[in-house]
């Protein structure tokens, strides 16, 4: 069957193996996001030949690493034999390599007010990685260059908007103030320019190549949920969603809520029928946004509904982010063994749909379903069964713990209090058990440069007024500052439960000097007034979300581990069980490094050797959801329970996948089910907003939820409570023997695994991850 025109498109879709797509636009599956650029950087090019002068407009960000990286290496390798195969086997066939200096580019969006000389700047993405990445003609270009908007008077955009923040509200009402005028100009001005750019678009017959992403509110460029679909350039609020995806690039949701956005509209993407636009998402995240974009109506709720209007129009998808779709799941239903947790997973959605709880459910119920009336052996006692399963589940969460060695995994330093805390609460009441928590990155990133200033004014102040006492004995400056470092921890501990802030915030202080010293080497009082002094200068001449030097980067890193020794210390774990790796490829880069064998698995595989876990807990996180982090820990952990495994006995070994606030298990992919307490989510609020300073501000928060971390993991474990509800009913709950799971409001989630079993489901996540079945593919280190 021939489906597309593209020969690319057309040997994609029929190397996935799936049915004619039923949605328009169609969509086409690959089995990874390394494939996801390669297919992408395969249209582009293809399309290139046909069209050498064209119009396009490609996106920024983490979506077009792949693209990016697949483009360039194919134009600079264009004589390798092996590439030249490779092209003609997917489709590509072209008789010469592709000139791309005839083509004109089209910025598709940009934050506004923001220097297009920051490295946060869509500008500066553009003009690095298409303009010099690529050898397009920037001469050809129209770009968003806030340094080249009018601005009235010629005045700086500082000048303009002092606290970078734009009230569009200037459109409509009268000015209280001289600066209220002059920004009510610069509106109009930007206003005017926005329907210039978008003329100067139609004047060059519009794009004729779109390649975007989708946000997790369905936004293509900026074109946030509720977008006018006949909408062109604007200047343009966005809503949480966009912002908290944005924060990140600019220094925090603090920034990214008040800066506004000039983005072309989703008219200005459709207006040429003949374009070609492409939309490409990874991750199981995204599944949900992804099916209300293709099997919805046009509708202005999901943005990406516009591109129904194009013939040209395409969704490229990973398995992942395709997992919704009706042929999907018709797919993994039908056409793949069927086991107990497709039995479970059929019987929840079944009460979904009925809103029925499971032991009201009748067999003619599942009869009539589309997908339990496959249950192997359906009949009387198939609901009966089930239901025992699910019980088995909770029993396991409630099973005490004797004698174990727990090796506790975290991305980052807040991962595994997320993940599972009420199950730890219980496990370490027991003095047999042994627990150690292994933060593997230093988590720099989630740390602002405006906490840190904090910290280091008050530290100063605690200095001025001689109240670090421990900065006069004789040796610490040598070797003393190393010593009693568990000191600062029960210090501010102490303080809390005196409820003195003022004897917290001298607790931090006290580590804080210890990291300067560790840090700088400095040398006496007056060296570290000075060193202090001046890190807090160059705080203050950053930008927002610009990348910091290496030293402060680790001094965020040592106040993050410090938060961490504080959780733990909570439950009677002494600093020296809670260890800090800070793992060599989490650089705080755009497009970071994969996990390196010598510096990044090295330090796992030292610390299995020491410890010697029976159980080790981590973050197991679908492909393509949550940062990119936690995959990268992931597979370098693998790799060192690999090795590990050469080296000594491990069936006995238990593995315990987590997931907290960027991705949950259904209840059918949990194996162990923990009930969770009104009083273990106080514990998890207190203890998060009480250390971790850093973060209770949720300065870098989930598109979720507006708020701190902790808010989320509650809602997300009443949330699975409710689940379990529906599938057990309410009296198993209530009118249970067990008073746990009376006192249960909430349910916590994990994967059970062997060693084998791990690195297995570890091997099947890195294929859905990393390209193994394309010769000469680019080097995934980091341009």
């Amino acid at each position: 069957m021939h489906l597309f025109s593209s020969s690319v498109e057309q040997r994609f879709w029929e190397r996935s193996g799936r049915d004619k797509p039923d949605t328009q636009p169609p969509y086409i599956v690959v089995q990874n996001f390394p494939q996801l650029g390669f297919l992408a950087a395969l249209r582009f090019l293809e399309w290139v030949r046909d069209h050498p002068e064209g119009v396009i407009s490609l996106p920024t960000g983490k979506t077009p690493e792949y693209f990016i990286k697949w483009v360039r290496h194919l134009l600079e390798n264009w004589q390798s034999r092996e590439l030249g195969r490779l092209r003609q086997e997917f489709g590509l066939r072209l008789d010469r390599k592709p000139d791309l200096r005839g083509l004109r580019f089209v910025q598709i969006d940009e934050f506004y007010p923001i220097d297009p000389r920051h490295h946060n700047s869509f500008y500066h993405y553009v003009q690095t990685f298409y303009i010099d990445g690529f050898g397009l003609d920037p001469e050809r270009g129209l770009f968003i260059n806030c340094d080249t908007i009018p601005r009235p008077r010629g005045l700086a955009l500082a000048q303009i908007f002092p606290d970078g923040c734009v009230d569009l509200s200037l459109r409509y009402r009268d000015v209280h103030s001289r600066q209220e005028e002059i920004q009510k100009e610069a509106i109009f001005l930007v206003d005017q320019w926005c329907s210039e750019y978008e003329q100067r678009i139609r004047e060059r017959g519009g794009i004729g190549f779109f390649l975007g992403g989708i946000g997790p509110d369905g936004h293509i460029a900026f074109n946030i949920r509720g977008s006018d679909h006949h909408s062109t350039t604007r200047l343009t609020e966005t809503n949480f969603e966009t912002q908290a995806a944005a924060a990140t690039d600019l220094g925090g949701i603090e920034i990214s809520r008040n800066r506004l956005v000039i983005t072309i509209g989703l008219a200005t993407i459709t207006r040429r029928r003949d374009a070609v636009a492409i939309l490409i998402a990874a991750g199981e995240a995204k599944a949900g946004v992804v099916r209300r974009s293709l099997e919805s109506a046009p509708d202005i709720r999901y943005p990406a509904t516009a591109l129904q209007a194009l013939d040209g129009a395409r969704f490229y998808l990973t398995e992942g982010a395709a997992c919704q779709l009706r042929e999907s799941r018709k797919r993994a239903y039908l056409q793949t063994p069927w086991d107990d947790r497709k039995s479970q997973r059929a019987l929840f959605h079944l009460c979904r749909r009925l809103h029925r709880f499971g032991p009201k459910l009748t067999l003619e119920d599942l009869r009539q379903d589309p997908w339990t009336r496959h249950i192997p052996d359906l009949g009387p006692d198939t609901v009966p069964a089930i239901l025992k399963a699910f019980r088995a589940k909770i029993d396991r969460g409630l099973r005490p713990e004797e004698n174990q060695v727990f090796f506790h995994t975290g991305p980052h330093h807040d991962d595994i209090m997320l993940g599972f805390l009420p199950h730890i609460m219980h496990l370490v009441r027991s003095p047999s058990n042994q627990h150690y928590f292994i933060n593997l990155t230093s988590g720099f990133t989630s740390v602002t440069n405006g906490y840190v200033y904090q910290v280091l004014e008050r530290t100063r102040d605690f200095l001025d007024q001689n109240r670090i006492e421990m900065v006069h004995y004789p040796d610490f400056f040598t070797d003393g500052w190393s010593r009693k470092t568990g000191k600062d921890v029960y210090h501010y501990l102490d303080r809390i439960a005196e409820k003195k802030p003022e004897g917290c915030e001298r607790g931090l202080s006290h580590r804080v000097v210890r990291n300067f010293v560790e840090i700088y080497g400095v040398g006496s009082v007056g060296e570290l007034r000075t060193k202090i002094d001046e890190v807090m200068a160059y705080l203050r001449g950053c930008y927002p979300g610009e990348k910091n030097r290496p030293d402060v980067q680790r001094l965020k890193g040592m106040i993050r581990e410090f938060e961490e020794e504080l959780v733990w210390a909570h439950f009677g774990i002494q600093v020296d069980h809670v260890r800090h790796l800070r793992l060599g490829f989490y650089t705080g880069d755009i497009f970071t490094e994969q996990p390196d064998r010598t510096r990044d698995v090295a330090p796992i595989l030292a610390a299995l050797r020491e410890i010697q876990p029976t159980v080790i807990s981590l973050a197991f996180d679908p492909e393509g959801s949550g940062p990119d982090t936690h995959y990268k820990v992931l597979q370098a952990l693998a790799e060192a329970v690999r090795e590990w495994s050469r080296e000594r006995e491990v069936t006995s070994v238990r593995i315990w996948g987590y997931r907290n606030v960027w991705y949950r298990f259904d209840p059918a992919e949990a194996d162990v089910i923990v009930p969770v307490s009104l009083n273990s989510m106080a514990v998890l609020r207190d203890t998060f907003m009480t250390c971790y300073l850093s973060q209770k501000s949720a300065s870098f928060p989930s598109y979720e939820l507006d708020g701190p971390f902790c808010d989320l993991d509650q809602k997300i474990w009443v949330e699975q409570h409710q689940d379990l509800e529906l599938i057990l009913g309410r009296d198993y709950w209530y009118r249970n023997r067990h008073p746990r799971i009376r006192a249960s409001h909430g349910a916590v989630y994990l994967k059970e695994m062997t060693v084998d079993q791990f690195l297995s489901e570890a091997r099947r996540l890195e294929k859905s991850m990393e390209s193994q079945v394309l010769p000469g593919e680019p080097d995934r280190k980091a341009d």
